[in-house]
């Protein structure tokens, strides 16, 4: 392949995870060098779980605003960025789950300040990610960000949240292993980009959560530790590559599509994780092992776990390469039919 002379990789400069941190965000900012004005970002929930208590700790060290925010759409990105514009912000804090570090994240981009990210819940990767997902015209679409210049995260606080919101997390990192082989027919067929580097670290990822879905189990501390540091590996992944490749394949576009066809039944990790069990098969490579850790985590491995039926899989399952065109993956440029669709849900058992 040709020889790049440059290459832009952005990388979290501190990451905290344990048990009570959250009191240490000021210490934090300030180590990074953050200086002037904060704009702390969260929704109505995670203003009462740990905002608030984020921008006192926070006002005792800057000059402090916050900003609550709803649904992850390019119009609250907007309304960030006004805000941040007008009390002149020189960084933003996001204090909550994917849709408000989404957000913030892609306002602090747009905006060219940093941002650092607290999670109150791990149920993606994003948490550290240089990519953004957010609905534009009521379309789910990835956007290039950029990765949270610090990231905290406090164990007892994520282990409070809804579990479902962790196993999807797992699953979501889970579904590195297909996005890594499509990434590697990618690079065999069409001569694309590859990073064994990214791929090793997002490998690594997926494989510390399969190794260890014993302990992941719900109101476990030690299981958001393993989880949390899973999910950061992958976002470092995509930082190494510059793109989204080691953690998004074919099994990333099928919850897309699905999203399209029966949108809010599940949510993105659980989709990624099914999407996963299929993809594998595809690829000819281990998929029981990956639907043996989903159930062990606990997990969704089938259409009526997902809440969706069997035709909307099959469905997003013929129309997942049209997500994407531009990303080749095991689906191919012209996707697979309805008859190898309904074969492929038989045999895993997704429906």
């Amino acid at each position: 392949m040709p020889f790049s002379k440059s290459k832009l990789m952005e990388f979290p400069r501190d990451v905290v995870v344990g048990h009570g941190v959250i009191e240490d965000i000021g210490e934090l900012c300030e180590r990074v060098n953050l200086e002037g004005k904060c704009l702390v970002v969260h929704d109505e929930t995670t203003k009462r779980i740990a905002g608030e208590r984020v921008a006192s700790l926070l006002g005792k060290k800057y000059e402090v605003y916050d900003v609550v925010v709803e649904k992850a759409t390019m119009k609250e990105v907007r309304r960030v960025q006004r805000m941040a514009k007008k009390m002149e912000a020189n960084f933003l804090v996001a204090v909550g789950g994917g849709s408000v570090i989404d957000i913030a994240k892609l306002a602090s981009y747009k905006n060219k300040a940093p941002f650092v990210s607290v999670p109150t819940a791990a149920s993606h990767d994003g948490i550290a990610s240089p990519r953004a997902s957010i609905k534009d015209n009521g379309v789910s679409i990835s956007k290039e960000a950029r990765s949270p210049l610090a990231i905290l995260a406090d164990t007892a606080i994520i282990s409070k949240a809804p579990y479902r919101m962790l196993a999807s997390g797992c699953a979501d990192v889970i579904s590195n292993l297909t996005a890594i082989l499509d990434w590697q027919l990618a690079q065999r067929l069409k001569g694309e980009y590859y990073s064994s580097f990214a791929v090793a670290l997002a490998k690594t990822a997926a494989e510390t959560i399969i190794e260890n879905a014993k302990y992941i189990k719900p109101g476990i501390e030690e299981a958001v530790w393993i989880a949390v540091k899973s999910m950061i590996v992958s976002g470092v992944a995509m930082s190494v590559a510059n793109s989204s490749r080691p953690a998004s394949g074919a099994e990333h576009m099928f919850s897309h599509a699905l999203d399209r066809i029966a949108p809010g039944k599940a949510m993105h990790g659980e989709q990624c994780g099914v999407g996963a069990i299929m993809m594998m098969y595809l690829h000819g490579g281990d998929w029981e092992s990956i639907k043996d850790a989903l159930k062990e985590i606990g997990a969704p491995t089938t259409a009526k776990e997902l809440g969706v039926t069997k035709r909307d899989i099959i469905k997003a399952l013929t129309m997942a390469h049209k997500i994407r065109p531009e990303r080749y993956t095991i689906l191919g440029t012209d996707g697979i039919t309805k008859e190898a669709a309904e074969k492929l849900v038989k045999i895993t058992g997704v429906a």
